[in-house]
């Protein structure tokens, strides 16, 4: 019951925060499932830039926007690990991705980025946004924010976005691993059944370019 009441607390200050995200302007629309990323380039937390162009080989990727601050995001990190031991060797890697603006959340720079992957033993790569440009790409709208890519004729599509589970608080309660089923769909060459939920966290907010 306790943990409950975390969840539900921790789910009205989020709304809270998104709404004070876009209070005076028009909220940002999601990235239209079928959209095409064009393959970016980031820093990761290991030292190295991570590219989607240095993985001929991947299927698809896990895509998370995720960062160190937020409640909702500290409540996945035990599954992001299992999800990137999961599908990592069926060629459908795991990257997180933060882009938070360090600006505003001093606990978000790179270095901190750093400390919490070690801390957390993240064996995927954790990539600093800087300049919240895939952010934007993605239309990622809070932490965590799942998407999933799939290569399709060399190119990068959308083919989920939301939620990575139903149930963020109590990961034992979770009918609806919602990232998991879309990529067992894809690598079964279906259709993905969900191709978007409702995702809940914390508000990202995007500088004025």
């Amino acid at each position: 019951m306790l943990k409950y009441a975390q969840y539900v607390i921790l789910l009205l200050l989020s709304s809270l925060l998104a709404s004070a995200s876009t209070a005076g302007t028009k909220k940002r629309e999601r990235s239209h499932l079928g959209d095409t990323i064009s393959a970016f380039s980031l820093t990761s937390t290991a030292g190295t830039v991570f590219s989607l162009n240095d993985n001929p080989n991947a299927k698809g990727f896990l895509v998370i926007f995720t960062c160190n601050h937020c409640p909702f995001a500290k409540l996945y990190t035990d599954r992001l690990n299992r999800l990137s031991e999961k599908y990592a060797p069926l060629g459908v890697p795991l990257i997180a991705i933060n882009a938070m603006d360090s600006l505003i959340y001093e606990d978000e720079n790179y270095a901190q980025m750093k400390a919490w992957a070690e801390h957390e033993k993240w064996a995927f790569p954790y990539l600093q946004d800087g300049k919240q440009d895939v952010g934007r790409a993605f239309a990622a709208d809070h932490t965590p924010d799942a998407f999933v890519l799939w290569k399709e004729q060399d190119k990068w599509i959308i083919r989920y976005a939301g939620a990575i589970d139903d149930n963020g608080a109590e990961p034992e309660k979770v009918q609806h691993t919602y990232i998991t089923e879309a990529v067992d769909e894809l690598l079964q060459g279906k259709k993905v059944s969900k191709p978007e939920t409702d995702s809940f966290g914390c508000a990202i907010f995007y500088r004025k370019n």
